[in-house]
């Protein structure tokens, strides 16, 4: 009976080793994002300046940023349990200081460090899982194991979240609702890592010694010159969501002009990550079927540029029709899964330091909280709407363009291959 089982799993792209792992990052990520959608309205409301509550985001993303970078090479110098163990734990010790001490007092000056320390937990638990999948899954699986992570982390962290702080906001009130996310990343954490009892198993060369875990810290910044292809794939990795967090800033405010409500398009925005979740997994199949290299570049890259300037365009040729601007919005949620084979292109991209390699793609997922609102700061003043629409339709471009040289080693050698026989059968002609 466990044997079927365990082969349905891996059947649907699930290694089965690995399914409580799966289960944890879903449940702690729901904790996690109970709060995304209301917090900062919460905290404005009870005296925070708009500005205020911006920099308290802020600092939570900088950490976030740097969790993300390090949350690959961490598992190298100290396994994954290690790794998702310190980051269940600085989310804990950061929610008691930031919801039990800073908030009733609304102390902004310790609302920064609180949060900011909370903020380095679900990358470093998350990330480091994302690292392990990536270690104890065969490379033909592998596409599909990732795909499922990433559906198990959105739907945690962008709809059951959401879902689940809309009940617990009525019926336990705000701060309750806070002190509950204790709850769930606790019962997700000992899932991920009590329940789920898989090994990686250390490398003849591995060294616990301290200097050896700074030398691997230290390749999570100098990979990209010895392996300049993860550096090209970091850069793709930041343009992925660079549009998800421009969006919120000045879409909305856009749309109202066409008759649709603040109101209606967080609807809108719902269902595009709906659509979202279920093409990371969709697109986990695709990518082992017609290639991870050709799914980033057709579906995510191009097919994000081309959505982002029709989400834009449509409602100047349709005026407020919600049926036309949500398939659309869908079709966008669709493509930005386009890019889920990432995370099984860029291990696949060295030999070793697969860690290494994958803190650079960690921390692309950490930058895009900046890079898109940092791009509307910078430009729109000076181009407005329409310029940074293009400008983010741009970059998705670009990054089509970039990934077209983000070849494996083996793509490698086959091609010189190629080359050699046809300068030999030129030869002998």
């Amino acid at each position: 009976m466990v044997a079927k089982d365990a082969s349905l799993l891996d059947r649907i792209g699930i290694p089965a080793h690995l399914v409580w792992g799966y289960v944890g990052v879903l449940i702690f990520m729901m904790g996690d994002g109970l709060e995304l959608g209301w917090l900062s309205p919460y905290l404005v409301d009870n005296g925070l300046s708009v500005r205020e509550a911006a920099l308290l985001t802020t600092a939570y993303g900088v950490t976030i940023a740097i969790s993300a970078w390090f949350s690959g090479v961490l598992v190298e110098a100290i396994g994954p349990r290690k790794a998702m163990l310190i980051g269940w734990l600085m989310y804990v010790v950061g929610t008691i200081g930031f919801v039990g001490f800073a908030i009733p007092e609304l102390n902004y000056g310790l609302m920064i460090p609180t949060y900011a320390l909370r903020g380095f937990g679900y990358p470093l638990f998350a990330y480091s899982f994302l690292v392990w999948i990536a270690y104890r899954t065969p490379q033909h699986q592998l596409g599909k194991a990732v795909g499922w992570f990433w559906f198990v982390f959105t739907g945690g962290l962008s709809v059951l979240g959401a879902y689940y702080s809309s009940w617990a906001l009525a019926h336990l009130g705000h701060i309750n609702t806070l002190w509950s996310a204790l709850v769930w990343v606790t019962l997700g954490a000992f899932l991920a890592i009590g329940v789920n009892r898989d090994q990686i198993e250390k490398n003849a060369h591995a060294n616990t010694e301290a200097s050896s875990k700074l030398k691997e810290l230290i390749k999570g910044i100098t990979i990209v010159k010895t392996e300049p292809k993860v550096g090209i794939a970091g850069i793709v990795r930041v343009i992925n969501q660079a549009a998800q967090y421009a969006f919120p800033l000045f879409l909305p405010i856009y749309l109202t002009k066409f008759g649709i409500e603040t109101t209606v398009w967080l609807n809108i925005w719902g269902t595009i990550f709906i659509s979202n979740i279920a093409f990371n997994l969709i697109f986990g199949f695709v990518g082992d079927k017609f290639g991870w290299r050709n799914t980033i570049m057709w579906f995510g890259g191009v097919g994000c540029g081309i959505f982002t300037l029709m989400l834009f365009y449509a409602p100047q040729v349709f005026g407020g029709n919600l049926t036309v601007i949500s398939i659309i919005g869908i079709l966008w949620g669709a493509c930005l899964a386009g890019y889920v084979p990432l995370s099984a292109l860029v291990p696949s991209l060295v030999q070793t330091d697969k860690g290494a390699a994958m803190s650079i793609l960690n921390l692309g997922a950490g930058l895009c909280v900046f890079v898109g609102p940092a791009l509307v700061a910078l430009f729109f003043d000076w181009v407005g709407n329409t310029g940074i629409i293009w400008i983010l339709a741009g970059i998705y471009f670009i990054g089509a363009f970039m990934t077209k040289f983000l070849t494996l080693p083996n793509e490698k050698k086959e091609s010189g291959k190629v080359l050699a026989d046809k300068m030999g059968s030129s030869v002998s002609s």
